[in-house]
């Protein structure tokens, strides 16, 4: 079995001082579910205490759901409790805390947290989208992916596999870009992703989702088609994944796991389809919906956000992707413009 220990060590250590710029004598806390990585969340710790950080491992029982799904199955307090007195938090649980009752205080209380969601974080797939991506580059093509796609209006995203959509962004809401630097009092992902809510009342069309369907399917044997009316899921076709999917978001009882929550871009250039989630969603090229709880990040004009008793994200594979008419995609790969070609290029993804 390879180890991987001297890499693994490296993409922390460019983790801990790169993306997060931890500090001498600042608190850094990991927390992890017994489903997690345990050499991931040891070498992280030890990167951090190499830091000069004062670094603190949380071990909780993996709950049977992910976000306020995992709520009853959580200690809730004690979480809180930590959580609210560190400077950093890195999160690997297999099922994640973001969006649960937990999250939501912690942000609410510790206005100063820097926060990443690094959730089933492995070996291999921290050394492929961590160690081995030069994230100063990656920085500089999603500001600039960012840049042309919230100035556009509309806009429109097909894939091979049969996903057409139409909607028009929001002027007044944030364009979430994950790229390697994580602020006081925000929370984070994995670098390679932008992430945004459009109107939800103008995206209509047809979803085929051809990767990951994260809960409850995991990887897809078969593509799972959704018809999207206004913003929501109104009709859910094919195989017996598809009806899994339609089962789990009926076990809720609840209207607005139905509510598209928002569509992010995958560009990491060491990102493939392995199964789980935080790598599925920055697979290059691709796009992502997630369905469910809207966080009030993503909704300023919401307040609160939109909340829902869980969420899901749906991989849409080799997208193409047009701004006000301007093709910037073509089956997962970048053709528009020049300068974001060029960056595709030095970033080894064409």
């Amino acid at each position: 079995m390879v180890q991987y220990e001297f890499e693994l060590f490296h993409a922390a250590q460019r983790l801990i001082n790169e993306i997060l710029g931890v500090q001498e004598g600042e608190i850094v806390c990991v927390t992890a579910d017994t489903s997690s990585n345990q050499a991931v969340a040891n070498t992280i710790a030890a990167a951090a205490f190499a830091a000069g950080a004062k670094p603190m491992t949380i071990w909780t029982p993996t709950p049977l759901g992910v976000g306020k799904a995992a709520d009853s199955m959580l200690p809730e307090d004690s979480l809180v409790g930590a959580l609210s007195n560190c400077d950093v938090w890195i999160e690997i649980n297999q099922q994640w805390l973001l969006y649960s009752t937990t999250f939501d205080k912690t942000m609410a209380s510790n206005k100063d947290i820097r926060y990443i969601n690094l959730v089933g974080m492995n070996p291999d797939m921290m050394i492929r989208t961590i160690g081995r991506v030069d994230i100063l580059l990656l920085r500089e093509f999603l500001d600039l992916v960012t840049e042309i796609t919230s100035s556009g209006k509309h806009i429109r995203v097909t894939t091979p596999a049969g996903t057409d959509l139409e909607f028009e962004n929001h002027p007044d809401r944030e364009f979430i870009n994950h790229s390697g630097i994580v602020p006081k009092g925000t929370y984070e992902m994995l670098p390679g992703q932008v992430s945004w809510t459009p109107k939800l009342e103008t995206i209509n069309g047809t979803m085929v989702i051809d990767g990951t369907l994260t809960p409850p399917c995991g990887h897809l044997e078969e593509p799972v088609k959704l018809t999207i009316e206004k913003g929501r899921v109104v009709k859910i076709e094919g195989g017996m994944q598809a009806e899994q999917f339609r089962k789990w978001l009926e076990s809720f009882d609840d209207e607005n796991m139905y509510q598209l929550a928002h569509i992010s871009y995958g560009f990491n250039p060491g990102a493939r389809l392995s199964g789980d989630i935080v790598e599925d969603e920055r697979v290059w090229g691709a796009t992502e919906w997630g369905i469910g709880n809207i966080g009030p990040r993503l909704v300023p004009d919401i307040p609160g956000g939109v909340p829902a008793a869980s969420h899901c994200d749906g991989i849409n594979l080799n997208s193409s992707v047009w701004v006000d008419g301007k093709q910037i995609l073509d089956r997962g790969k970048v053709v528009y413009p020049e300068k974001l070609v060029e960056l595709a290029k030095k970033l080894g993804t064409l």
